[in-house]
């Protein structure tokens, strides 16, 4: 099939080039259509009784995580001057187009008594910014006098004050976000220039976009370190300038389809899918360095240009196919998973992956036919005194030093099957940024002082029309308010409560005192005037937030601190049993909702696909092999030094606290899928090298390490410098993932270079079988050569200028 192929490809190459010319500048096209994801979450499965809840909850009472909370601290505050800015910094807020109103200090409401329509009506509590320091000590005693306030827009204890800015959920999941952003932002800086006040600013939607803009930074910078440390590489590999623009160029229209696919599928770029272009750069480099390897190499022993590159294709194509199908295989696994995001980001990976495959293996022999023969400098690294020192270092090593190869293997093993015991399981919302990022900073300062931004819900359903507002109701409903209260990680609830006992003030003229439930006597007066809690027939409305349309289901909003999703579990435990005991399972239904819930749930789902796709991707993998080698034997033998790295990578995550959470299990599906072609290629070598001696074990395994240590050490040090890049992002996921599949693929090396060949000559006769020299697949074919006179490649036309 690949001698067939060979000759296709050779035959046919201007139709081949014009084919993948129309191809090409179709995607390109789509890819510019590609554009951010704005969209939060995407972890849960719709079918997940979390997400059927939260959805419930949005149906219901609106979004949860569309409030920007900006806060400053000080008493520096409280001056006529700087209280007046306050109050035209919420003025200007309010006026930018994507924002619906702004809550604060500077802009409260009072309940004031409407005898004659026996309801309440909402009064500004100030009707112009205060002149004098009397009037705003007066001001400042009067929002003080209204306890529904205090721990919502203002913390006395730590002289913090907060302005609530709600967004418009819906614009929020366009473009048109960073518009509003960048409006807030430039007033809150004209602010704190004009007052000297330092300002925080945060938020669930405030946190979203810095995350969005971060990524959106960060994709050229990757382009740009991984195109040009692959760039570097090959230019010292194989001192040519034409070989590294033609690999470079079969990876760049790699990365165009790839974004063409997206756009074509309806993806957008989120954290994951911004890594995909510089990973196709970093995978796919190796594959040109294979073929360019094998040509040169090949070329070294008979000088005839065109059979070197039929050779190229016929030889390397099918093994170059199973290594991308092992590469494929370790991202297709994330397709299996529930989440749409890993998805996603499996499917195109996948795609770029054999795309980079299908494209280098037609793109190079093609280009290469019309470029001169190589010269003796672009050969002259299959003769590097250095290389041939390493490699015999190995060969000696794998064959006289077995029992300290096994002996450091094992050892290193088990100290990191003692670090896989300490690792935990923990993610928080924000914890990809470093901890001195603005996000960060501006995210604590509220978790000093207000208990944090991040929204939880509570929801109790009566199952009764009215139900909210029985007394039994509402007692239940401020005790567990109280409750909620007593944990330093949640801010202060807000509730139909807050409200009742808000409208108890306002009937008894803004008395601070009064501040309470209703009693027997107050019901008697106030009766009519609670028809209007949610804001029926003109009124306040001030339960409408907290309560369905039939008063059948009620909701109490807090925010909590991002305590990570540890923490987060044990607390939602607690508060479950707390709130089982306080509303009797018969008589109520209690959920917790939220983006807070959902970020919880998401993760530990996330987490435990990822682990089941690592799984299926050992067996897809194991699948591929057993195809090219038919025997068990040959199967575990090549699995364990494929293992052990993962096992190390663990054990070193659990020694320096590098905990279990999304992004740092992506590396293990990813890292093995890579490190096992490096298996594929000895073993598929050694297979060759015993029909060549005629069954000479020993002379097999030293032949077959001399003959793919030199693609194995540079294929490794490009994938290792161009995942090393990662460790320059600023989101730590990345760097997570950077850094661990760097130290993955290099332990990788280390096992397929030494542990395998010393594994393959102590079990030699072992794991020699009828099934493993017959495989099912074959990769190497020494007798497979098309007739050259077949080809019409005029070689002798050929222009002459100094390149490979």
């Amino acid at each position: 099939m690949w001698a067939w192929l060979a000759g296709r490809v050779l035959r046919n190459r201007i139709g081949i080039l014009i084919v993948i010319g129309i191809i090409t500048a179709f995607m390109a096209v789509e890819a510019t259509q590609v554009r951010m994801n704005y969209n939060h979450g995407g972890l849960l499965p719709k079918s997940d009784p979390a997400f059927a809840e939260y959805e419930s909850f949005l149906k219901t009472f609106g979004s949860d995580g569309n409030v920007i909370v900006v806060g400053t601290l000080g008493k520096e505050l409280y001056t006529p001057a700087n209280f007046k800015a306050w109050y035209h910094l919420g003025r200007q807020a309010r006026a930018i187009d994507g924002i619906d109103s702004v809550f604060s200090e500077a802009d409260l409401f009072t309940l004031v008594r409407n005898d004659s329509l026996q309801k309440f009506e909402l009064a500004k509590l100030m009707g112009a910014p205060p002149t004098t320091q009397p009037e705003m000590d007066s001001l400042k005693a009067r929002i003080r006098a209204l306890p529904f306030y205090s721990g919502l827009l203002y913390n006395d204890s730590t002289g913090a004050s907060l302005m609530m800015v709600f967004v418009n959920a819906k614009l929020f999941n366009t473009d048109a976000r960073d518009q509003v952003i960048d409006s807030l932002e430039a007033r809150i800086q004209a602010f704190s220039a004009a007052t000297g006040l330092e300002v925080h600013a945060s938020g669930l939607p405030w946190v979203r976009v810095k995350n969005t803009r971060l990524v959106k930074g960060e994709m050229p910078l990757f382009m740009a370190l991984s195109v040009g440390i692959c760039a570097l590489l090959l230019l010292l590999f194989f001192r040519s300038v034409r070989v590294m623009l033609i690999c470079l160029g079969v990876v760049a229209i790699s990365v165009v389809w790839a974004f063409g696919s997206m756009a074509l599928l309806g993806y957008g770029i989120t954290i994951l899918q911004s890594v995909i272009a510089p990973l196709l750069v970093v995978v796919g480099v190796p594959n040109c360095v294979f073929l360019v390897n094998a040509y040169h190499h090949d070329y070294v022993h008979h000088g005839n240009k065109i059979k070197a590159l039929q050779r190229m294709i016929s030889r390397v194509g099918s093994a170059s196919f199973i290594t991308n199908a092992t590469k494929a295989a370790g991202f297709a696994a994330f397709c299996i998973t529930y989440s749409d995001m890993l998805k996603q980001f499996g499917l195109i990976a996948t795609i770029g992956i054999m795309v980079t495959f299908a494209l280098g293996l037609t793109l190079v022999p093609i280009i290469l036919s019309w470029m001169p023969e190589p010269r003796a400098r672009h050969l002259s690294h299959l003769e590097r005194g250095w290389l041939d020192r390493a490699l015999e270092l190995i060969v000696n090593s794998s064959r006289n030093r077995r029992p300290a190869i096994y002996l450091i293997t094992v050892v290193v093993t088990l100290v990191a099957c003692a670090g896989l015991l300490r690792l935990k399981d923990e993610s928080r919302i924000v914890d990809d940024l470093p901890s001195d990022n603005p996000v960060i900073t501006d995210l604590r300062f509220f978790e000093r002082n207000f208990s944090g931004v991040m929204p939880l819900e509570v929801i109790v359903g009566t199952g009764k029309k009215g139900g909210v507002l029985k007394d039994a109701t509402l007692k239940r409903i401020d005790r567990f308010s109280d409750t909620l209260a007593a944990y330093p990680e949640l801010s202060r609830p807000l509730s139909v409560v807050d409200a009742v006992k808000f409208m108890r003030q306002g009937f008894y003229g803004g008395d601070p005192g009064r501040y309470g439930l209703l009693t027997g006597t107050d019901k008697r007066f106030m009766l009519p005037y609670l028809q209007h809690l949610d804001g029926g027939s003109g009124g306040a409305g001030m339960g409408k937030a907290f309560i369905d349309s039939t008063r059948a289901t009620t909701r109490i909003t807090v925010q909590m601190a991002d305590v990570g999703t540890t923490r987060m579990d044990a607390l939602l435990q607690k508060l479950r049993a707390q709130a089982d005991s306080i509303f009797p399972a018969d008589r109520y239904d209690v959920l917790f909702t939220g983006t807070s819930v959902v970020f919880l749930k998401g993760s530990s789902y996330l987490v435990s696909n990822l682990i089941s796709s690592l799984f299926w991707a050992i067996v897809i993998i194991v699948v591929l092999m057993a195809l090219l080698f038919n025997s068990v034997r040959i199967l575990v033998v090549a699995l364990i030094p494929n293992v052990v790295p993962l096992i190390l990578t663990a054990g070193i995550m659990g020694f320096v606290h590098i905990p279990i959470k999304p992004s740092t299990m992506l590396v293990f599906g990813i890292a093995l899928g890579i490190a096992v072609d490096n298996a594929i290629f000895f073993l598929a070598r050694y297979r060759l090298e015993l029909k060549l001696t005629g069954g000479d074990l020993s002379r097999s395994v030293d032949n077959a390490v001399r003959q793919v240590s030199v693609g194995i050490i540079y294929t490794s040090a490009v994938l290792v410098a161009g995942f090393s890049m990662f460790a320059f992002s600023r989101f730590g996921g990345i760097q997570a993932l950077g850094l661990l599949t760097t130290i993955t693929l290099l332990i990788a090396m280390l096992t397929n270079l030494l542990v395998l060949p010393a594994m393959v000559l102590s079990l030699n006769k072992r794991i020699m079988s009828k099934a493993f020299n017959e495989p099912m697949l074959e990769i190497y074919d020494e007798e497979e050569d098309i007739e050259l006179e077949a080809l019409t490649v005029e070689t002798q036309k050929a222009p002459k200028p100094d390149g490979a």
